[in-house]
């Protein structure tokens, strides 16, 4: 029986709001940072993105979470609602694999690169090759030391790097994306919830009514900003909750 054919990325096109990402990454883009609304579709671009590049480049590809225990949660045995498959069935066909680990969340492709899931929390502990493509998915809540060992690797080898990440206030992400706009290297942008079709205006006012109405004004306000408005203004959020036990005391 003749081997299935599959034209990656596996009938997968990205929106209107995804394109020009995507299109700076097909055209050998080394290095790209978004801060992009919650439900954007985020880490399934950047998953689209990896199956493609890890059948162009042999080599190891990480998918970076802030912490290593929640990547098989969030994204190896995370379903998509629209279809009812495992997202990694999805990017990663199974006909295109040669092996996969589900122990430590290892897919070993046929073409010979190899893609894993890994934590910012334990980024200097894995044994293995470099890799030559990495993800930092939830950047704002990452290690940031993660990017400082990480980027002489890929700077050596001509590998890539991705960071991808709602705002969450202002951080070391926030810090990433204003050195990447003033980079002509880097690809680096901001979408906000009303810049793209993926929530109407009455899904919006109905979710910063709801914020509000759970946790108050002004902290819903500032989640509802950095969820959904991509705000990099203001504190992050545990120094409002620091401020608030303050004075609970």
């Amino acid at each position: 029986m003749a081997d299935e054919i599959i034209q990656l990325p596996n009938n997968w096109t990205p929106r209107a709001d995804q394109l020009p990402l995507w299109t700076y990454l097909q055209g050998g883009g080394k290095r790209g940072v978004i801060l992009a609304h919650r439900r954007w579709g985020k880490d399934e671009v950047a998953l689209r993105w990896t199956s493609v590049a890890a059948h162009q480049r042999k080599g190891n590809f990480w998918h970076m979470l802030p912490q290593y225990g929640q990547a098989r949660k969030a994204i190896y045995e995370a379903i998509n609602p629209k279809t009812g498959k495992y997202r990694i069935d999805e990017a990663f066909p199974l006909a295109l694999r040669s092996s996969t680990r589900n122990t430590d969340m290892v897919i070993q492709f046929k073409f010979g690169s190899q893609w894993q899931l890994v934590g910012s929390d334990n980024y200097n502990s894995i044994v293995g090759s470099p890799p030559i493509g990495v993800v930092f998915s939830e950047w704002a809540l990452a290690n940031p030391l993660a990017w400082a060992y990480i980027q002489p690797i890929l700077e050596e080898n001509g590998g890539w790097a991705l960071f991808i990440t709602s705002s969450r206030g202002n951080n070391h992400a926030v810090k990433t994306y204003l050195a990447g706009k003033t980079d002509p290297e880097w690809f680096a942008e901001i979408l906000r919830a009303d810049q793209t079709n993926v929530f109407s205006a009455e899904q919006l006012e109905r979710i910063e009514r709801e914020m509000i109405g759970q946790f108050g004004p002004e902290l819903g306000r500032t989640i509802f900003n950095h969820e959904y408005m991509c705000s990099i203004e203001g504190a992050v959020l545990g120094a409002y909750y620091a401020r608030q036990m303050e004075d609970a005391r």
